[in-house]
């Protein structure tokens, strides 16, 4: 009895040892490698935060912060979107915070756009004020703004819901 235990005990106690080891090298590997994506098919409501690279091609009704975000054709994203650097090609109602901010010909933006660099695209739609920032304001905000939410956003969803 005694042997049959120990037996199955380090079985076991082996397998979780291991895998813990492999996880810290994999989730930094991973962090690295593949951005996280948001289907056309998907539609959330609540904010998303990410250490890496977002691409969005769903629908969004939060906030996002992440270190790359990238906003699909077909993507709609209701909320502030804040990360070191920003493509937008779909629509966003909401503020936009970004170092590199991109606003692509099919992009379609009701808000502001605070940046340090900012590019616009013949084509693109831009309702709102643009105000450049320090980079040190940028790591700042994006760190905060996970937690903290702008009404303004949500005073225009009703331009928004009309465009859908």
């Amino acid at each position: 009895m005694f042997s049959k235990d120990s037996k199955s005990t380090s079985t076991p106690a082996s397998t979780p040892s291991t895998a813990p080891a492999a996880d810290p090298a994999r989730s930094a590997t991973s962090r690295a490698a593949a951005p996280s994506i948001i289907s056309s098919d998907l539609k959330i409501k609540g904010d998303l935060i990410c250490n890496g690279d977002i691409q969005i091609d769903g629908t969004i009704e939060g906030d996002v912060v992440s270190r790359s975000i990238t906003v699909g054709e077909g993507a709609d994203v209701r909320g502030s979107v804040s990360g070191e650097a920003v493509r937008i090609c779909g629509a966003v109602n909401g503020q936009i915070k970004g170092t590199t901010v991109t606003l692509a010909k099919t992009a379609k933006v009701v808000g502001d756009v605070l940046h340090q660099t900012l590019s616009i695209e013949p084509g693109a739609f831009f309702e709102g004020q643009c105000r450049r920032i320090d980079s040190s304001q940028v790591g700042h905000d994006t760190a905060r703004a996970g937690s903290s939410k702008k009404e303004s956003a949500g005073s225009s969803s009703s331009h928004s819901a009309a465009a859908e």
